[in-house]
């Protein structure tokens, strides 16, 4: 994980939060991306952690391939993903602010 996101993934490593996947996904173009068994709240955790422009909210829906939400560091294409507050699997995770 970049250096850009790391303090938000050791604060979900300190919340006991599942990770489920880590790797590179969807193209070359994607470095790292984890994602985690709950629902972030990538606002408040820009905000939480002071993270700048580069960091940006990744939003994205879709009942075939699955839905995310998350934050994406777009100097190093690093990102760390949870379940999407509207996805049918969202009902019981975790929210974190």
């Amino acid at each position: 994980m970049c250096i850009h996101l790391k303090s938000l993934e050791d604060f979900l490593k300190s919340e006991n939060i599942a990770e489920v996947y880590r790797g590179q996904v969807w193209s070359k173009n994607c470095r790292e991306w984890i994602y985690y068994d709950a629902i972030l709240n990538p606002q408040k955790l820009k905000e939480k952690f002071h993270f700048d422009a580069t960091i940006i909210i990744h939003d994205y829906k879709d009942n075939k391939v699955g839905s995310e939400l998350g934050l994406v560091c777009t100097l190093c294409n690093d990102a760390i993903m949870g379940v999407h507050p509207k996805s049918g699997n969202a009902e019981n995770n975790i929210k974190i602010n």
